[in-house]
């Protein structure tokens, strides 16, 4: 049986375990009747207090099913604002939250589901400087994080406070769900090291997400969540679930504990860091001297300069929109179309939010181009910033 967090935490815990009333009662009975759960196990759920890192596509259905089984404290992280994007996937918004606080639209959802189940929130980036105060509240985490900076900042805070970390990510059609951080087990840094340079592992914005896929992963996630509480069954410690939604296959490979690990393994790390640096979270917002925004771009044009602007997307999203006068060069096709480009002349790349574009700036400088720009924020920017006719997806 997986540790929950020490011992000693968890009987002081078990000491003092709510009694349910008579609504709960009703409202749990189908879990009272499970072996591994019964009385006992739904107080222990009434006591437990579980952290979600994200209240998007993952946190969603993490969210609901822990509020209905009667986990007794949800603590919510996110900063964002519910857009009409989000809604394709994110069940815990819908169209009236558009525009509000993720996490005021979470904490009505949550309640409207289950009164009974304490919601506190982070309206907050987590950071090395809060990470640590926020984690140790909790028995259990759960990453239902969308960027590299903040899953290795949470890897890495669990490690050092011993609370089991509930992964999950997705990309397209495919995701992946383990437990982190239990002792004896491995941790995300046994998996995956370090983090990606920038830009080049595409976001779920740039590269899409099929809709289901988060509530699939999600309920895996919040399935883990609950045995760990429970302390039943066989959690996915040292096993990684990988997930092809368009094959319908799911397969579990072992993942082992790496005695070199920085983390679980030397303990090299003894203190947080924050990874933006390493993992280019926060780019969009400060532009490098290689990067052209939107509004500069639409002067340029406007003064009648001369400009090629390339669009390195895919075809089927210059179909939902396209810059006026760019030319399409998928980012993939881009070594055969060099020859068509003039050197002396100023180009502008673009794609959704500026990742690709930026590849394709770095390739171009690459095969001696120098008058090249990357739009910052891609395509998606220059619909707030220049042109709202300009459909967002």
């Amino acid at each position: 049986m997986a540790e929950l967090t020490t011992p000693r935490d968890w009987d002081a815990r078990r000491r003092a375990l709510p009694e349910l009333g008579n609504d709960e009662l009703q409202r749990y009975g189908r879990h009272l009747v499970l072996p591994g759960v019964g009385l006992e196990g739904q107080r222990r759920l009434k006591a437990g207090r579980v952290l979600l890192v994200g209240a998007g596509g993952l946190g969603s259905p993490v969210a609901l099913y822990l509020a209905a089984a009667g986990v007794g404290t949800l603590g919510l992280i996110d900063f964002d604002v519910v857009d009409l994007s989000n809604l394709q996937r994110q069940l815990l918004h819908g169209t009236s939250d558009v525009g509000r606080s993720k996490l005021d639209s979470a904490r009505d959802r949550i309640h409207d589901v289950n009164p009974h189940v304490a919601v506190d929130t982070y309206e907050m980036r987590l950071t090395s400087a809060n990470a640590l105060e926020i984690v140790t509240e909790y028995d259990v985490v759960v990453d239902g994080t969308d960027n590299f900076a903040t899953r290795y900042l949470t890897n890495d805070a669990c490690v050092l406070l011993g609370k089991p970390n509930v992964y999950g990510s997705i990309f397209r059609f495919e995701g992946q769900a383990s437990v982190f951080a239990t002792e004896g087990g491995p941790c995300y840094r046994c998996l995956y090291p370090d983090p990606p340079p920038p830009g080049l592992v595409p976001s779920c914005a740039e590269g899409g997400v099929f809709g289901v896929l988060p509530g699939i992963v999600g309920t895996i996630q919040a399935t883990e969540a609950l045995k760990l509480l429970l302390g039943i069954g066989d959690p996915l410690v040292g096993r990684l679930l990988l997930i092809d939604a368009l094959g319908s296959r799911f397969r579990t490979v072992g993942l082992e504990r790496d005695a070199a690990c920085p983390a679980c393994g030397t303990r090299e790390i003894r203190e947080l860091i924050d990874y933006d640096a390493f993992c280019g979270a926060g780019s969009a917002a400060a532009e490098s001297p290689s990067e052209m925004t939107p509004s500069d771009l639409a002067q340029r044009v406007a003064r009648g300069e001369a400009l090629d602007i390339v669009d390195v997307r895919e075809p089927y999203e210059w179909q939902i929109c396209r810059i006026p006068g760019a030319r399409l060069i998928p980012l993939g096709t881009l070594d055969q179309a060099v020859a068509s480009l003039d050197p002396h002349r100023d180009i502008v790349l673009y794609c959704h939010h500026g990742i690709r574009s930026a590849h394709a700036a770095e390739q171009l400088r690459a095969a001696g181009f120098r008058r090249v720009w990357n739009l910052a924020g891609g395509i998606d920017r220059w619909s707030g910033d220049v042109d709202a006719s300009v459909p967002r997806y």
